[in-house]
C-alpha cells in the first residue's frame, strides 16, 4: 500500500500579541476549517507567531549599535541596530558580505541574520520593532503539544518552523527550529535497501521536510496562515526532537 500525506492550512487566526495562548487559538482554528487532530497529525506553527506570544520584540530606537555592529553594518549594507541584535543573539559570525550576513546562533542553528525580522511584525506608537526567535523553540514546541493535548485529548506533533537559505541553492526553505512529539530525525543506518545492501550514512530529516511542504500551503508572505497541519503518516520511528537536526560543530564541513 502507498503512502498519502495532507496538509492544511488553518485560517482564521487573529494577530498574535505578547502573552496570547497559542493552543486555544489554534484549537478554535481546527474546529473552524473543519479539521480534528489524530494520532497522526503534526501541527506546524511559524516562528513568528510563537516568538510574537513570547513577547520577543526588540525596539529599534533602544538599541545602541556597538563598533563590531557597525562594522559589519558598513559591509553588508544593513541597519546597524539590526546587526548588534544579530551579535547578541549569535555565538559566532560566518559570513558578512553585501547584503547578507550568515551567524551561527546561540542554539546552534546557522542562518541569516540570527533569524531576526521586521516583516509581518506590526509597529506601535510609530516605533520600529523586531522579532527575535523564541529563547528555546524545543520548549516552546513541547509546551504547545502539552496544552493541545489537553484541549483536543490527541498528542499530535508540533514542529516550530522558520524559512533557511540554503548553500548553493537560491529561494528559501521551511525548516523545524523545534519539533515535540514526531522522529524529527530518523537514522536509517544499518538498514538495508531493496537490493540488500547497508544503509551507511541515510539520516532523514523528517521534522525538515514535514515543515518544508506545510510552507507551500503556509505561504512566506501576507498570507496570514501561520499555523497547518500534516495528516496522513507518522514514522514508526523513535521520537528526537529537533536538536537531533543540528550538526556538531566539529563535523561541521564548511567552516
Amino acid at each position: 500500500m502507498g503512502r498519502r500525506l495532507s496538509f492544511d492550512a488553518l485560517a482564521g487566526l487573529p494577530e498574535i500579541r505578547p502573552g496570547d495562548a497559542l493552543a486555544p487559538l489554534i484549537a478554535a482554528a481546527l474546529a473552524q476549517n473543519g479539521i480534528t487532530l489524530a494520532a497522526d497529525s503534526i501541527v506546524v506553527v511559524a516562528q513568528k507567531i510563537v516568538s510574537k506570544s513570547e513577547g520577543r520584540f526588540a525596539w529599534l530606537d533602544e538599541v545602541s549599535p556597538s563598533a563590531r555592529a557597525r562594522e559589519l553594518a558598513a559591509v553588508t549594507g544593513k541597519d546597524a541596530r539590526i546587526v548588534e541584535l544579530v551579535l547578541s543573539e549569535s555565538s559566532d559570525v560566518l559570513r558578512a558580505v553585501p547584503g547578507v550576513l550568515i551567524v551561527r546562533h546561540r542554539l546552534g542553528y546557522v542562518m541569516a541574520n540570527a533569524g531576526i525580522d521586521l516583516s509581518n511584525v506590526p509597529a506601535a506608537a510609530g516605533r520600529e520593532r523586531a522579532l527575535l526567535l523564541p529563547l528555546d523553540p524545543h520548549t516552546s514546541a513541547a509546551a504547545l503539544r502539552d496544552a493541545l493535548q489537553a484541549l483536543t485529548g490527541q498528542a499530535a506533533g508540533v514542529i516550530v518552523s522558520d524559512s533557511f537559505g540554503r548553500p548553493w541553492r537560491n529561494g528559501v526553505v521551511n525548516v523545524a527550529l523545534g519539533a515535540a512529539g514526531i522522529p524529527a530525525l530518523i537514522d536509517r543506518r544499518g538498514d538495508h535497501d531493496r537490493h540488500g545492501r547497508t544503509l551507511q550514512v541515510t539520516q532523514t530529516a523528517f521534522a525538515d521536510a514535514i515543515a518544508a511542504g506545510a510552507a507551500v500551503v503556509m505561504g512566506e508572505g501576507g498570507e496570514g496562515l501561520p499555523v497547518a497541519v500534516a495528516q496522513g503518516f507518522m514514522p514508526d520511528a523513535p521520537l528526537a526532537d529537533a536538536r537531533a537536526l543540528l550538526r556538531p560543530l566539529e563535523s561541521d564541513l564548511f567552516r
